[in-house]
């Protein structure tokens, strides 16, 4: 009720109101240092795959609604055998609306609830070829996205450092030859990036990340890609790349989103630009830009009123890469649910939208990573 009460009143009464109510007004306080190793500790991962299944979020799968879908393009078989078990450290978006602290407690009730229901939406898409990490961290609060109070980008980075411990701690718990699924949405697919950069980039790890998919956060072309050390996805079987995108559907307003954008910096240092585009590679095709229509959805995850299930409608939603934007495209609003942001900004659905092709993608990038070694 909380979470649909804040994104109602964000789409309804617009971004500034909504600042002014949900970023907190008190000074940031970094976190309390956590105990060594404190990733160790079972009950510090939303999702790992010595859970009971039923506990975990990340494998539930959904059914497809037969009544509603529409006969699709099925993809290329695979040319390649499937791959083998891959570690997949996934970072779950915010879901902490509080505006009473910066930064999340590690065990809010609320919070949990929300992403646990996130990781079902989300990271379920990469179950069917893996294994999936998800941690709790002590998430920056939705407002420390709204506004620019340096305390908001310390709140980040807060949160950052709990998602890098609990990385250190996946890698310690995995086998050391596993290859590596780097993945999140909009925070955590910020958190993805960094740690790209710092934990990845020009160590021999980078050898094994097989690909990244941070997801919901803008990827500047210019100011952020070639700071990055993986490329941008070329081809639909192309691996060690990265896959990213932000949905819109159309007419797109996407004022709010591309200020705050166009306002930072990019990972290169140098200021972004309210002209400067962002990456996206269609899910639909597997390629940067371009456009494919919706019988080439092969399921949406539609959620149920109270995000704890839902089906996959395929056909539903077509995808367009614009190309003076980058953003993706996917034509009249689709019906599914009470999230939609600002301007016709499907943020919260990125994933739902594109869930089935996100796992044909992730399996056939993976048999190719594979094929390669």
């Amino acid at each position: 009720m909380l979470a649909a009460a804040v994104l109602f009143a964000l789409r309804l009464y617009g971004e500034e109101l909504s600042a002014w109510a949900l970023v907190p007004d008190e000074p940031f306080a970094a976190p309390p240092a956590m105990a060594a190793n404190a990733w160790a500790d079972p009950a510090l991962w939303l999702s790992r795959p010595d859970m009971p299944p039923a506990a975990d979020p990340a494998r539930w799968q959904p059914a497809l609604d037969t009544e509603r879908s529409l006969p699709v393009t099925p993809p290329p078989p695979l040319t390649t055998a499937p791959p083998q078990a891959f570690a997949v450290f996934f970072v779950h978006p915010t879901s902490f609306y509080e505006s009473n602290a910066w930064n999340a407690p590690i065990d809010d009730a609320v919070a949990e609830t929300y992403a646990r229901a996130m990781l079902r939406g989300m990271a379920s898409a990469f179950a069917p070829a893996g294994t999936i990490w998800a941690p709790r961290y002590r998430q920056a609060t939705f407002g420390a996205f709204l506004t620019h109070d340096p305390a908001g980008q310390q709140a980040v980075g807060a949160a950052y450092a709990d998602v890098a411990e609990a990385f250190d701690q996946f890698l310690a718990m995995i086998p050391p030859d596993q290859p590596i699924v780097l993945a999140g949405h909009s925070q955590g697919a910020l958190h993805v990036l960094r740690l790209l950069r710092e934990k990845v980039a020009g160590t021999p790890l980078q050898a094994r990340v097989a690909m990244a998919y941070p997801v919901g956060w803008p990827i500047s072309l210019a100011h952020d890609l070639p700071a990055l050390p993986m490329p941008a996805c070329a081809t639909p079987e192309a691996a060690g790349c990265i896959i990213g995108w932000a949905s819109f559907a159309e007419p797109a307003e996407p004022g709010q989103f591309l200020e705050h954008y166009a306002a930072q910096p990019g990972l290169d240092g140098q200021p972004r630009g309210p002209g400067d585009a962002v990456l996206c590679v269609n899910p639909l095709t597997g390629t940067p830009g371009g456009e494919a229509a919706m019988d080439r959805n092969l399921g949406t995850l539609v959620p149920d009123a109270d995000l704890a299930s839902g089906r996959l409608v395929a056909g539903a939603v077509p995808a367009r890469c614009d190309p003076a934007t980058g953003l993706l495209l996917i034509g009249d609003p689709p019906e599914l649910g009470p999230f939609v942001l600002p301007g016709n900004n499907y943020h919260v659905y990125d994933i739902p939208l594109f869930w089935a092709n996100l796992r044909d993608d992730v399996v056939r990038r993976m048999a190719s990573w594979q094929a390669r070694r």
